[in-house]
């Protein structure tokens, strides 16, 4: 069968969640070795390396704008594949018979004082007509297969549940990797980090009011990092930080390879974020070895297993607490760490690839 592919989201130069997995599910998927011809759309050019050697006909068609419904529209018109894989929620407007979509999160739906109108907006009305449309739907988690049929009614029978994984550079970092991460970001001393973009979902209000509890109940002079540049309604958050001073640091963005060694050196991921479909801070820290507290709703008590301490995202007492035994009790620390390394190992991008190829395949062999 002949499979399209939608790498619009796999070339970004800032790489989040979305980013991330459409870029080595892509790669992972065109090195199975499989039997199938693949053509991959790419609306950017992408890097040198990222794509080459791969056994794919690699098509960059740059567009001005409404490249998804415009640009990739006409290409599915012109040379429709058997089936359409989109990583990324939205279908172009005219797309061949059989398509697979992935569907991230409806944390629009489940939060949604927590996006700008327009947003939700956008964000529900795509997403109603393309589970619609597609022939079936990539859930990234349980929790988000459960709010495909709550919300949208979709049928258990058309969603596919396929997590994400963690690349190899997310392990144990050295000594050495964790000193010129410090020394880059100018970092002294223990720190706790966070990452994520700076908005509402991730809860770094209440986070910092916590951290500054648990940081006086510990005898800590431990720093909070967060890693991640600003979104909507990110003074929220700045203001939050101004009654710590120095004790909270706000990165900005963090390049992709920066990542596994400012995991490696915190003493602990905070990741109480009020919605996630997945998240993948949470699985890349374990990978690192780095002991994680997470909240106790969405994907994440589905992630983690009981290789984290979870908390209520909702009650700053809850997030304070699990950050004061995690600061003070290095016993702890090391337990979350042995656990968090083998509950990583679980998840493997060739894994997410297989199995998505699985669903790529029911789809061309669907009736109808």
């Amino acid at each position: 069968m002949l499979v399209g592919v939608d790498a619009s989201r796999a070339v970004g130069r800032r790489r989040t969640g979305t980013e991330t997995y459409s870029y080595h599910l892509i790669r992972n998927l065109l090195s199975l070795g499989s039997p199938h011809r693949y053509v991959v759309y790419f609306n950017t050019p992408p890097a040198p390396g990222d794509f080459a050697g791969l056994a794919a006909d690699i098509r960059s068609m740059p567009f001005p704008r409404l490249w998804t419904h415009l640009r990739l529209s006409i290409e599915m018109v012109r040379q429709p594949p058997d089936v359409l894989f989109v990583p990324a929620h939205v279908l172009p407007a005219i797309h061949p018979r059989r398509t697979v979509v992935t569907v991230h999160d409806l944390g629009h739906l489940r939060w949604p004082e927590t996006h700008a109108l327009a947003r939700r907006l956008y964000l529900d009305l795509s997403t109603r007509r393309d589970v619609s449309a597609a022939t079936f739907v990539v859930a990234v988690s349980g929790a988000t297969r459960d709010d495909l049929i709550r919300y949208y009614g979709v049928p258990a029978a058309k969603i596919r549940v396929v997590h994400h994984a963690c690349g190899p550079e997310f392990r144990p970092q050295s000594e050495r990797e964790v000193a010129g991460a410090r020394e880059k970001y100018g970092i002294d001393g223990d720190y706790v980090i966070t990452v994520g973009t700076v908005q509402p979902r991730k809860n770094l209000a209440r986070l910092i009011e916590a951290f500054g509890s648990a940081r006086a109940s510990a005898g800590s002079r431990a720093t909070l990092v967060v890693a991640g540049g600003p979104g909507w309604r990110a003074e929220e958050a700045y203001r939050a930080a101004e009654p710590l001073g120095g004790a909270v640091r706000f990165l900005g963005y963090v390049p992709h390879d920066d990542l596994p060694p400012l995991l490696g050196g915190a003493g602990a991921l905070a990741f109480p974020s009020l919605h996630e479909g997945f998240g993948l801070p949470a699985l890349e820290a374990m990978a690192c070895g780095t002991p994680v507290v997470a909240s106790n709703t969405s994907s994440l008590p589905e992630v983690v297993g009981d290789a984290a301490l979870l908390v209520d995202p909702t009650d700053v007492d809850s997030i304070a607490q699990a950050l004061a035994r995690t600061l003070g009790d290095s016993d702890l620390r090391a337990r979350l760490r042995e656990r968090g390394l083998e509950r990583a190992r679980l998840f493997s991008w060739r894994r997410c690839a297989e199995e998505t190829l699985r669903v790529l395949e029911e789809a061309v062999a669907a009736p109808g």
